[in-house]
């Protein structure tokens, strides 16, 4: 069965135990009958022989590093898994399991997810962008449209959408600053006439080193968009002006 799909492992609550089953150091290791279950319900609710991409969805800094990566590495020995990937990680503890794996011989992350979009930039530019780039870990943002603010569904002044995330939209991306962003890419997206979701998309997609960006559709309609958005190239002059309004480096 050549089918594969990407998979994220959580981190299970404190309350889970210290034990073999639980939450504790015990619970990476290869013999643990809980971390290889794990992996097994995935397997059949995916319905495939293999998951391609096993992201380590939160850094768990309660297990050692090596012990996870060994259980990781032997999903990847056993052909459940083919690569694994890493998400939420900062700068240093990326480097300290590229190093571990590199070390021990271990399969390392190949891919970062981090949250990324023209918004939040600093966070990811500032010291895991040029880890990648040299380390040639790929790169698949999440939040790329900030939660829809970057599709232009939130406005100044206008009343927050009836959706359960507006709260938190409305909290991180209503700022000067998102709005000072948001309002750059209305106006390119008229200028190249496309819609503000594709110009921040684009933006994003076209970025030094990164593999793909995550962005989610609910219709049809929305998914062409989002295509579109990927196939669109901004010129020079467009892009510099989303650097320009985006940007997060001090003069």
């Amino acid at each position: 069965m050549d089918v594969g799909a990407p998979e994220p492992v959580r981190r299970p609550h404190r309350h889970e135990g210290d034990g073999p089953h639980g939450a504790g150091p015990q619970r990476h290791r290869p013999v643990a009958p809980s971390h290889r279950g794990g992996v097994e319900a995935s397997l059949r609710r995916l319905q495939t022989d293999y998951i391609d991409l096993y992201q380590a969805h939160w850094d768990d800094r309660e297990t050692p590093l090596d012990e996870t990566l060994r259980a990781f590495d032997d999903l990847v020995g056993q052909g459940k898994v083919r690569y694994l990937g890493a998400s939420n990680y900062q700068a240093w503890r990326l480097t300290r399991a590229l190093w571990e794996s590199d070390k021990r011989g271990y399969v390392r992350y190949e891919s970062l997810q981090p949250k990324y979009n023209l918004v939040f930039r600093d966070e990811y530019e500032r010291e895991l962008e040029p880890l990648c780039l040299e380390q040639g870990v790929g790169v698949i943002p999440y939040s790329s449209l900030g939660s829809g603010f970057l599709s232009g569904k939130y406005r100044r002044g206008a009343d927050l959408p009836s959706t359960a995330r507006a709260g938190g939209v409305q909290k991180g991306y209503m700022t000067d600053r998102g709005f000072t962003v948001l309002e750059a890419i209305d106006k390119v997206a008229v200028a190249v006439n496309a819609t503000p979701a594709q110009v921040a998309l684009s933006w994003l997609a076209h970025r030094p080193g990164i593999t793909a960006p995550i962005a989610s559709a609910t219709t049809v309609a929305q998914l062409r968009e989002l295509i579109g958005g990927i196939e669109l190239r901004l010129d020079q002059e467009a892009t510099a002006a989303l650097d320009k309004a985006s940007a997060w480096r001090e003069a």
